[in-house]
């Protein structure tokens, strides 16, 4: 299935995109795409309705992100190889784990906002893992049972904040609109497999990233497991896999975002994004 949240920001409904294409309100089934929805009991119940009796959306109305009530928005750092080498940075020995916050999340092709005093603001494609049901202590050989889905995610950073700054790379990570997540929850069922999924981007229409999840360092088994021995996962949190090469930051010379580009992105049966940058408005 292919759930998603549509309407103004704040005031999403759940929704979900049937076998062709057209978007229908979930509302009458449940409250959102969020919390116990997220369970195997939960999406049972939305796979057993009726979608042909539900109303239809209009095409054109504003996705949000595809998941609600996201408690961590938890972020891998370096973990595609040929990124960490145009970073300039040895593979960690482990996960390097860093958090996004969630005020930073917003719809697939809501703007990237440039906050004040950015000069470095950067792109990167990334793979989403939502978590269906609380995870801690999980083994790697389970972690996957413990997912509800996968999605696209832009992990938009600024790099001087991150890097040049004192202290962790969150600030970096943190700014409003730099966590676009959708447009759809493609749940697990649907996925063959989370390692073998090409991605791509593209900035002003030039392909700037070009990878797979295949060449992920560590992979999402992994990862939930490894996260569960530090903290309890639940339901609604946000995994951020890492991003293959082809960032501005690795560039010759480094090129960053302005206002007024567009910024496309995309994985392999998750669908796309397609955002514009912006100057801050506030």
């Amino acid at each position: 299935m292919k759930l998603l949240r549509f309407g103004p920001e704040g005031a999403e409904k759940p929704g979900i995109l049937d076998a062709k294409g057209v978007i229908r309100d979930l509302s009458s089934v449940v409250d959102d795409i969020a919390g116990d929805t997220l369970s195997d009991q939960g999406l049972a119940a939305i796979a057993a309705a009726d979608l042909t009796r539900l109303p239809q959306v209009p095409a054109d109305t504003r996705l949000g992100p595809c998941v609600s009530g996201t408690g961590k928005f938890i972020c891998i750092g370096l973990n595609y190889a040929d990124h960490a080498a145009e970073s300039g940075m040895d593979v960690p020995p482990e996960p390097v784990m860093f958090m996004k916050a969630t005020s930073a999340i917003c719809g697939p092709d809501d703007p990237i906002i440039i906050p004040r005093g950015s000069e470095k603001t950067d792109w990167e494609v990334e793979l989403a893992v939502i978590i269906g049901k609380r995870a801690k202590y999980v083994s790697e050989a389970d972690a996957l049972d413990y997912v509800a889905g996968y999605a696209v995610t832009n992990d938009v950073s600024e790099r001087a904040f991150q890097i040049e700054r004192e202290g962790q790379w969150t600030k970096g990570k943190s700014c409003d609109n730099y966590g676009q997540i959708g447009p759809w929850l493609v749940t697990k069922d649907e996925v063959a497999d989370p390692q073998n999924l090409s991605m791509w981007l593209t900035v002003n229409g030039k392909k700037m990233q070009d990878g797979s999840t295949a060449t992920m360092v560590y992979g999402v088994a992994h990862l939930v497991s490894y996260l569960s021995q530090f903290m309890s996962l639940q339901p609604g949190d946000v995994i951020s896999t890492g991003t293959p090469p082809g960032v501005g930051m690795g560039q010759t010379p480094p090129q960053y975002l302005r206002p007024g580009d567009v910024v496309e992105l995309g994985i392999e049966g998750l669908g796309r994004q397609k955002q514009q940058a912006i100057t801050d408005p506030e």
